[in-house]
């Protein structure tokens, strides 16, 4: 079996968390799929697992924190700047706020914030592994 990745989060509305996520260029998995909770890939190994707060409450008896703070980032590569603020533009238009923080530019490497409806933030970014500057310095 490929290693893969399944990130949960809670969210409070299953549908409108949905809708976000396949406006950012997720796809629902019915399969893994139902009142409870959806399962919307991003790569054929990293998916996102959206949970209702009931169903969240079956994996942990911890606290769900509120919208306001932040225990994960989750950067999401794109195949270009413009896939950058289309990302970003999405989000915008989905329910979610865009630049939660200033863009980063720094020539090789740029990225965006945003948070989904609920909160959780994700990050959008393009890089250029040709342009990363070398470090002559040493570990």
């Amino acid at each position: 079996m490929p290693k893969m990745i399944y990130i949960s989060l809670p969210v409070t509305d299953l549908k409108a968390s949905m809708t976000f996520y396949e406006a950012l260029g997720f796809s629902n998995q019915p399969r893994f799929t139902d009142a409870t909770a959806a399962c919307m890939a991003w790569s054929e190994a990293i998916n996102v697992m959206l949970l209702t707060h009931a169903k969240w409450r079956t994996f942990t008896t911890r606290p769900i924190p509120p919208p306001t703070s932040s225990e994960v980032a989750l950067n999401l590569s794109c195949d270009s700047r413009e896939a950058v603020d289309a990302m970003s533009d999405a989000a915008a238009a989905n329910g979610g706020t865009a630049d939660i923080n200033p863009p980063q530019e720094h020539g090789f490497m740029y990225g965006r914030d945003m948070a989904d409806p609920e909160g959780h933030i994700l990050g959008a970014m393009w890089m250029d592994p040709a342009g990363i500057p070398s470090n002559d310095q040493g570990p």
